[in-house]
């Protein structure tokens, strides 16, 4: 019986080796698995890094070009505030001179219409009154032969 016992026990052994062959196997496999994946990350993460990299320069890039249009544009405001200003001035030394104007066509007005300036006229907006008044004087120095 010894014997059997022996061989039962050496048996149980060898079955018990083999099943640790197997894992070992299957556990070599895995690390194998593990290991392309763990190149593969490593490749992710450089190329993470490299694109990281690119945007940080781009990041720096918009921020000088930021910088420059901060520069420009208030130079080009205070440019454009200098012309409103100019352009207001001239609108009003405009306005002055057409009223000038006005009043000289309406003091060179024949005597013959006199009497019926004198009906109250309905209001006419300013621009109408000089285009009728500059047209009026026209027509008068036509009629009279000093118009070219």
């Amino acid at each position: 019986m010894s014997h059997s016992l022996g061989i039962i026990i050496e048996s149980l052994v060898a079955v018990l080796l083999m099943l640790t062959i197997g894992y070992c196997m299957l556990l070599n496999k895995r690390l194998q698995r593990l290991k392309a994946d763990e190149h593969s990350l490593k490749a992710t993460i450089g190329e993470l890094i490299t694109a990281t990299e690119i945007a940080e320069r781009a990041i720096g890039g918009l921020k000088h070009t930021v910088r420059d249009v901060n520069e420009h544009l208030g130079s080009q405001l205070t440019a454009a505030t200098q012309m409103s200003a100019h352009l207001k001035n001239q609108l009003a030394e405009c306005d002055g001179v057409i009223r000038r104007l006005s009043k000289i066509a309406i003091a060179a007005r024949p005597l013959q219409e006199a009497p019926q300036a004198a009906a109250p006229a309905p209001r006419v907006s300013s621009a109408k009154a000089v285009a009728a008044a500059a047209e009026a004087f026209s027509e008068r120095r036509r009629a009279s032969g000093l118009a070219a």
